[in-house]
């Protein structure tokens, strides 16, 4: 009897830090339908720096991203879990929600950025290989969460007042051309600038529409720095040749011609 007792009290330990181990028990036949995927917006972003800085960065800094392009073969990189939360983005907005850390995947692309030379800012480009490595998953990624076009976005549509990667040279039109976003046809854009040259938006027009389209801008009715700096991401990205923030008709064109495109089902 006395050899028992021990024994049935070590089993009876064992049965009950078996039970704590496994947790309480969880019904999980019956669900909501009302949830979405955390996943919002792709981030695309240049890592200022070739691959083997770019790895060290992303993997023993103080940023990481979910996905690595390479540029030079163009391999891809998965860095961070897509459930997992990347500090990618920082201080960020994009239709109305912010720090976009939590609700995104970013994506880094091995690209030197720019250089100041004395005749200017001289920019790199991508290698096309890597572009199309870049088209192939966001694809995937597109049909796994249910991306809209408008939500692949550049580090500086979210941060334009700090932020201007992934630069001008980057092919926002490719990837448009791709299915992965929307590129203002020229005719249509030609017609809108016609009007506005005859009659000038103001101020508060562009913001509100930039607003619109899904950036963080003023609504002071003045050409204050920040709003020059949200029109400067826009025209970098869509009117790369000239990006000075500065307001024209054809970057109030370009504006209203995406806006409709945006509106249209589909």
């Amino acid at each position: 009897m006395k050899c028992f007792l021990p024994s049935l009290c070590l089993c009876l330990c064992l049965v009950l830090l078996a039970g704590c181990a496994t947790g309480p028990s969880v019904e999980t036949r019956i669900r909501s339908v009302n949830h979405d995927s955390r996943v919002q917006y792709v981030v695309l972003h240049y890592t200022s720096a070739d691959l083997p800085r770019s790895l060290a960065l992303l993997t023993h800094g103080e940023v990481s991203s979910h996905y690595l392009i390479g540029d030079s073969p163009a391999t891809v990189y998965r860095l961070v879990d897509e459930d997992q939360r990347a500090w990618h983005a920082g201080e960020s907005e994009w239709q109305g929600r912010t720090w976009l850390n939590a609700s995104s995947l970013g994506i880094e692309l091995v690209n030197p950025g720019y250089r100041d030379t004395p005749n200017g800012r001289e920019w790199y480009p991508y290698a096309p290989a890597q572009i199309e490595a870049l088209i192939r998953l966001l694809k995937d990624l597109v049909q796994r969460y249910d991306i809209a076009p408008e939500r692949i976005v550049g580090h500086s549509d979210i941060a334009p007042l700090r932020k201007l990667d992934p630069g001008p040279l980057f092919p926002w039109q490719r990837l448009a051309e791709a299915g992965l976003g929307h590129w203002p046809p020229a005719p249509a854009v030609g017609l809108q600038q016609a009007q506005f040259e005859q009659q000038p938006p103001t101020v508060v027009w562009y913001q509100q529409q930039l607003s619109r389209l899904g950036y963080a801008c003023p609504q002071t009715g003045e050409l204050d720095v920040a709003t020059r700096h949200v029109l400067a991401a826009f025209q970098m990205r869509y009117r790369p040749s000239r990006f000075d923030g500065e307001p024209d008709a054809h970057t109030a064109a370009l504006i209203q011609v995406l806006l409709q495109m945006q509106a249209q089902p589909g």
